[in-house]
């Protein structure tokens, strides 16, 4: 096959190949896109058009740019905690000078193949990830629950009851139609024929009248101003970035195939560019929102754009029905969402997974839960995970001490660098100070390697203390990359010690 061959055939694919599916989920996942749009938007202190034209813009644009088929990108939560003190203090229009930058910082990253770190996020960190983000959604349903908030009631609890039976009882009836959708159009009928007196979406904020319109972000052209947005700028596409990188490993594991992570980085930063000048904030992707797409169906692009396009009519044109979607509705698949996300697997894992993992993804856990700071989460896992893999490393080593007429040779096992050199000091000690001295010594790391300058200064200090003390020395067995590494930044010329090096191989 061609590589166009092949390029159509992803195309249509990805675009035609589950038309019915992916139209329904979209639908399904446009309602639940509103009030969190809107949600996002009062956490960034701006209006909810901003998070709801961000909604319409990104998840259109990606469907076109994204690596990933079938995952959801909007407005965030993650990305709207950090333009806080932005938006007070500067206003909105450097908010979207930022999302701007953002974008081409992202657009950077993509270049710099920055995807490539995610190779060093362990499953427990994923897990973890996972985990707290299920947690999180739940824990933002609360308010629409705790009784003695305005409009919540037994009726509320009632309707969040029917829409979870309808949820997860009409998959056993029928697939045809995602159940999320029929459970929310079965109680938004069932609203508005009552005067059922529940919340609604349109308690959670006035909804724009009309479309969005191209922007330009009214700020100086200035250094002053690059300046200002600059730090908002990276930690947005750093966190945006890495909240789409995890989503779309979580949704490659629910689906069963891959995704261009590179492509991803890049499509990220051309949605938020095209939001900014829509009037929108920065996004990224949404777990929450891209289990709803999976678990409804949707596995192609399609869903994504059709998530976008509904939002856009049913602001545009349905805005006033729109506006009495009950709440308890969407509550429950946020629930579903929830219970779905959460990896139950991961709690009787905790017996029998080492218990540097099970620490790894409860930390991750309570951190991003502690904080709701997705990133930090993530990065207090991801080195809690590089120090006990340094830690089993450095433990994965030895040297043996053999004994032939007036010869010692020091076989040497594993690898050396900043973590082990201790030990590596430690398992020669004083040669003189043996039962059975040798004068002649040999130290043998053809099993061994040398990562780092820390472990080539402590063979220097070894060689030379056993020199210093009488014996010749002489290394032997380097393989090439630790032989070149010791012809750079050895000192046994400077000190006068004699090596012989092996031949490079």
């Amino acid at each position: 096959m061609t590589a166009i061959a092949a390029t159509n055939a992803s195309f249509k694919q990805d675009w035609f190949g589950n038309i019915r599916k992916d139209i329904l989920a979209g639908i399904v996942v446009s309602l639940a896109l509103i009030p969190e749009a809107i949600g996002f938007s009062i956490i960034a202190g701006v209006d909810p058009r901003v998070g709801l034209y961000a909604s319409i813009a990104i998840a259109m644009v990606i469907a076109f740019t994204g690596g990933r088929p079938g995952m959801i990108s909007a407005a965030t939560a993650a990305v709207a905690v950090v333009v806080v003190p932005l938006v007070r203090d500067y206003g909105v229009e450097y908010l979207f000078a930022a999302t701007v930058l953002m974008g081409i910082f992202q657009g950077i990253a993509a270049l710099l193949r920055l995807d490539l770190l995610m190779q060093f996020v362990s499953r427990s960190v994923i897990t973890g990830f996972v985990n707290a983000l299920a947690i999180l959604i739940f824990m933002a349903q609360l308010p629409q629950l705790m009784p003695g908030n305005e409009g919540v009631s037994m009726l509320t609890y009632a309707m969040v009851a029917g829409a979870l039976a309808i949820i997860y009882l009409l998959p056993k009836l029928t697939t045809a139609i995602p159940s999320p959708l029929v459970a929310i159009i079965v109680l938004t009928g069932l609203t508005i024929w009552l005067g059922a007196p529940v919340n609604t979406v349109a308690d959670m904020g006035e909804l724009p009248e009309g479309l969005p319109y191209f922007i330009i972000p009214d700020v100086p052209l200035t250094l002053e101003t690059l300046q200002i947005i600059l730090p908002y700028s990276l930690t947005m596409a750093a966190v945006g970035l890495l909240e789409s990188l995890l989503t779309a490993q979580i949704v490659d594991d629910m689906t069963h195939t891959g995704s261009n992570k590179q492509r991803e980085s890049w499509g990220q930063g051309v949605a938020n560019v095209v939001a900014a000048f829509f009037g929108g904030m920065g996004g990224c992707a949404m777990i929450g929102q891209s289990v709803i797409n999976v678990t409804s169906g949707g596995r192609g692009r399609l869903s994504s754009f059709t998530a976008g396009f509904t939002l856009l009519v049913l602001l545009w044109l349905l805005g006033p029905i729109v506006g009495q979607v009950p709440m308890p509705a969407l509550v429950a698949v946020m629930i579903m969402v929830s219970i779905g996300t959460f990896s139950w697997n991961s709690i009787p894992n905790l017996r029998v997974h080492p218990w540097q993992s099970s620490v790894v993804m409860l930390a991750t856990v309570i951190v991003v839960v502690a904080t709701h700071n997705l990133a930090l989460g993530v990065l207090v896992g991801v080195l809690l995970s590089g120090i006990f893999f340094t830690g089993k490393v450095s433990s994965m080593f030895g040297v043996v001490r053999t004994r032939e007429a007036d010869t010692a040779t020091y076989i040497v096992t594993g690898q050396i660098f900043f973590a082990s050199v201790d030990r590596f000091s430690e398992s020669f000690g004083r040669e003189s100070a043996r039962p059975d001295p040798a004068d002649h010594v040999i130290i043998d790391v053809t099993r061994a390697h040398f990562w780092d300058i820390t472990g080539v200064g402590m063979l220097d200090k070894v060689v030379e203390r056993m020199r210093r003390n009488g014996r010749s020395v002489q290394v032997i067995g380097l393989n090439e990359a630790s032989a070149d590494l010791i012809d750079k930044f050895a000192l046994t010329d400077k000190t006068g010690v004699e090596i012989g090096l092996a031949p490079h191989p």
